[in-house]
């Protein structure tokens, strides 16, 4: 792949306007184009490649991949009710309502409770109500997600860092590490850290030589569509090239790619402001990118479409 200065040029400047912090762009596993922009908020110094940045919600993708470890360990089954970990009352709901909920359901966005609450990420049991049967709605609902953290805690009886950090993370040699933000259990690391786990999802799975997950049947349903409801999702991946979709915040079944731009077979972790690890089999791509928000009128889904109304320029 070549890419002209002026390419390079033209393509910096966008990713600058948007405030980008860092932005890679990789073809059959090496990087063909590392970028940073404006200052490393912990260090004040430019931003660079040993920059820490958040992943958001991209980094939700990091917690669907460790549940297939746990569950190809033999620690739990994605079809076991979640009370089998958390306990009976972990939410506000019913008996009967509540042993619906099967992790699956966590990993689906499917749980069925009431997003519309003072703080939809809260994951105490009283802000878990129920909205409709598990499995019959779609919501992209951060409370019952957030607690997969103590399903694997409790499945593996360990603590959650150390298991993933032990099974993922150091297995491909990623740095970084996870920090409670208000309700929200964040990743930050290195944008090469989140390439890593980038190569290691356009592998299947696999590093250096090594089956890091070696159930691929797991591996295969995280990236494809999970439930009936919302095409584009997977097991938190987003997925590009579905005839439908839906995103966080409403209950409209779009009838669009989730990303027209970019191409049909991409799968995406995204975050708040336009956290985003995009992989493209069929193209041997992916692109990393982390920053700050575009503007204040953008979501990170419209700016993950104008990203690549911008690659394709340049990419052959």
């Amino acid at each position: 792949m070549e890419i002209t200065n002026e390419e390079q040029k033209q393509l910096r400047s966008f990713l600058e306007s948007t405030n980008t912090r860092a932005f890679l762009l990789l073809k059959d596993g090496k990087i063909v184009l590392e970028e940073y922009f404006g200052k490393d908020l912990l260090t004040g110094q430019n931003f660079n490649k040993d920059s820490y940045w958040y992943w958001a919600s991209a980094g939700k993708t990091l917690t669907a991949f460790t549940v297939g470890l746990a569950q190809e360990q033999g620690f739990l089954d994605l079809n076991q009710k979640t009370s089998d970990f958390l306990g009976v009352g972990w939410t506000a709901m019913p008996k009967e309502k509540e042993d619906l909920v099967t992790v699956k359901h966590q990993l689906t966005m499917t749980s069925g409770m009431d997003l519309e609450l003072p703080d939809p990420f809260c994951f105490e049991p009283q802000c878990l109500q129920y909205k409709a049967d598990a499995g019959t709605r779609w919501d992209y609902h951060n409370g019952p997600y957030t607690l997969l953290d103590n399903v694997i805690a409790n499945a593996t009886k360990q603590n959650f860092d150390t298991y993933f950090n032990q099974n993922l993370r150091d297995k491909i040699g990623m740095d970084g590490f996870w920090r409670y933000v208000n309700n929200n259990h964040v990743y930050f690391s290195t944008a090469r850290s989140m390439a890593r786990f980038g190569i290691l999802m356009m592998n299947n799975g696999d590093w250096d030589g090594e089956e890091i997950m070696t159930d691929k049947s797991y591996f295969n349903s995280m990236i494809n569509t999970s439930q009936n409801l919302n095409e584009a999702y997977g097991y938190l991946w987003w997925l590009n090239g579905k005839d439908t979709g839906m995103v966080p915040g409403v209950q409209i079944v779009f009838k669009r790619w989730i990303t027209p731009n970019a191409p049909k077979d991409m799968f995406a972790a995204m975050g708040k402001n336009g956290q985003q690890l995009n992989i493209v089999p069929s193209r041997n791509l992916i692109v990393v990118r982390m920053g700050d928000s575009p503007d204040a009128s953008q979501t990170g889904i419209q700016f993950q479409d104008d990203m690549w109304a911008e690659l394709n320029k340049i990419l052959d």
